[in-house]
């Protein structure tokens, strides 16, 4: 019995190296990730003009929209396509680095296949910037601002567009000469202190009401706060402004 087992245990080494090369070539053949070919030209154009109209409606008006189109894997091998697709995935965004996805609608025959391809989203307006370096913790005035375009989704932060809401705003970070200032740079307001009296201010589709009431922490710029209203129920809201909370109903 014992040389029994040896024999089928002998066997099954000698053949799943086998068994596991021929599943990863089936697959590889079937579910094509990637490719070595260059995208061609016309769907190169699509994927640019998809992604450009997408970034035009979250862009200020008047600005200009590039599209640098990345390379896929050079690693990947696709099936030929007589016509690719170009489509914007769900939940991204066309702004900075993205993403467009490209499909191939099969004809009879063809195999299907649908991989990203990289895209940098440029989008170049005119904006507040500094007109010379400063340094982290400097309070910005009027004479640190100058107009110049920019390149809105070169970071995630929102550019300020107001220059006359960044006047008296301490910089979180060093800005270089000609750099956008965004809402990152900044440091966060503390519009009240822990005990302060607070005007609660709720607000519900089409209406809001107002009342009295107590912070019981700090009221920082963009993090929520606790607050107990007049009658001691204890709510959550938003600081919005000197001793003024915001709750959402």
């Amino acid at each position: 019995m014992n040389k029994l087992l040896q024999s089928v245990r002998t066997r099954a080494r000698r053949h799943v190296p086998r068994l596991a090369a021929a599943w990863l070539c089936a697959h590889a053949v079937l579910a094509p990730t990637a490719s070595a070919q260059p995208v061609a030209a016309a769907t190169l154009a699509q994927a640019q003009a998809l992604v450009a109209e997408a970034a035009r409606a979250l862009a200020p008006a008047g600005a200009r929209i590039v599209v640098e189109p990345g390379a896929l894997d050079s690693r990947l091998r696709l099936a030929p396509c007589r016509k690719v697709l170009a489509y914007l995935p769900a939940g991204v965004k066309p702004w900075g680095a993205s993403r467009v996805g490209l499909r191939c609608d099969a004809a009879a025959g063809e195999r299907r296949w649908n991989v990203s391809l990289p895209v940098r989203v440029r989008v170049f307006a005119p904006a507040p910037v500094a007109a010379a370096a400063l340094p982290a913790g400097a309070v910005i005035d009027a004479t640190h601002i100058t107009q110049a375009d920019a390149d809105w989704a070169a970071t995630p932060s929102a550019v300020l567009a107001d220059a006359d809401k960044l006047v008296g705003r301490h910089l979180a970070r060093a800005v270089a000469a000609g750099e956008p200032l965004r809402a990152a740079d900044l440091r966060p307001r503390q519009w009240f202190a822990a005990g302060d009296s607070v005007k609660i201010v709720a607000v519900g589709a089409g209406f809001s009401v107002s009342g009295d009431g107590q912070a019981l922490s700090a009221g920082i710029e963009g993090q929520p706060v606790r607050v107990r209203t007049d009658n001691g129920r204890i709510v959550s809201g938003m600081p919005q402004g000197a001793r003024r909370v915001e709750v959402a109903l």
